[in-house]
């Protein structure tokens, strides 16, 4: 709000204390708020050019503050003019781009460098989105994950559908509480393959972006893919990974009302087929914790394998298979993706 309206803390806090008075002086002012002259004066500037304040006429310096619903109000409508007007010029400029893009190949691919540029540039296509997000995540990352991206969860507020497909190696990079469960938790919908060809974010099927290879330890440089086959040929890829992949479940579902969220997570993580080892540094527990802690689960379902185990606790609903349908029925990119989606 203050940034929007371009006052500082300061700035409100001066504002404030003229609430039940009339008009102050600049020496009352400094005693009201404990600031020195040297840094209230610029404040008492900016106030008044704002229209906050008024400075009354006669040689002392008395100020007045004029009422927020009027002073704020004007503010506001100022902003909404200055926001409109951007608008205008943004639909002018889209508009002119989109007149002259598609005209030569080269204005259909982006090539971005840098694991900085790459990460603000998947920042602003994310922000962008207005109906899906679709993602593969695998490494390598251009940032390592460690928290929900805070795009995801801007966007999931508002509504925006975000559908993922990781690779089983990444749930090794992610931090299961603070990213995955997070973002499970908010809507995100995820499932796991084993393996997936490359990762990808594609944003309403009308932009992509893919890392250049996959085969090195970072992200380096990237592709942002406009509208042409090569987008059409991501969106046909994520359809069928997403047809492939394993739901990643969230604990607490109504499935799994009668499940312990400790013994949810582990079985979430055991189904995606990640080595025990990995899945006890996920969940916290120390590699001989995590044994004993299957080794009742078992019990509990009455299975003396693994296999049995599996059966039982697909056929209890704890965990849910894909469906079966062909490809092309719901899969085809009409409601994409993500966990954090990072390049």
């Amino acid at each position: 709000m203050l940034d929007i309206i371009g006052l500082s803390e300061i700035d409100v806090e001066v504002y404030d204390a003229f609430a039940g008075t009339g008009s102050m002086t600049v020496a009352e002012i400094r005693r009201r708020t404990g600031l020195p002259e040297k840094r209230l004066l610029p404040v008492l500037r900016v106030l008044t050019e704002k229209g906050l304040l008024t400075k009354l006429p006669g040689a002392a310096d008395d100020y007045s503050a004029v009422r927020p619903e009027i002073a704020l109000e004007a503010m506001l409508r100022r902003k909404e003019q200055e926001l409109a007007s951007a608008r205008l010029v943004a639909d002018r400029l889209r508009e002119r781009y989109r007149a002259t893009s598609g005209e030569r190949p080269v204005d259909l691919i982006e090539v971005i460098h840098g694991n900085v540029l790459i990460a603000d540039r998947a920042d602003q296509l994310l922000r962008s989105a207005e109906q899906e997000v679709a993602f593969v995540d695998k490494p390598p990352y251009a940032q390592t994950p460690s928290v929900l991206h805070p795009a995801e969860r801007d966007l999931l507020a508002r509504g925006v559908r975000f559908r993922g497909v990781y690779e089983r190696s990444a749930l090794e990079m992610h931090d299961l509480s603070s990213d995955l469960e997070a973002g499970l938790a908010l809507g995100e919908e995820a499932r796991v393959v084993t393996t997936a060809p490359l990762k990808m974010i594609v944003v309403d099927q009308r932009i992509g972006l893919v890392p250049l290879r996959s085969d090195l330890p970072e992200v380096d440089t990237a592709l942002v893919i406009h509208p042409c086959a090569l987008l059409d040929a991501l969106s046909a890829v994520f359809a069928f990974l997403w047809q492939k992949g394993l739901p990643l479940r969230l604990p607490g579902s109504a499935e799994q009302a009668d499940v312990a969220p400790s013994d949810v997570r582990l079985l979430a993580l055991l189904t995606t087929g990640l080595p025990d080892r990995s899945i006890a540094n996920q969940l916290g527990m120390s590699y001989r914790t995590f044994q004993r802690r299957l080794r009742d689960i078992m019990t509990a379902l009455g299975a003396t394998t693994r296999f049995q185990a599996g059966l039982q606790v697909a056929t209890r609903g704890w965990v849910t298979l894909p469906a079966t349908h062909p490809a092309g029925e719901e899969d085809v990119i009409e409601d994409a993706g993500s966990p954090s989606p990072r390049p």
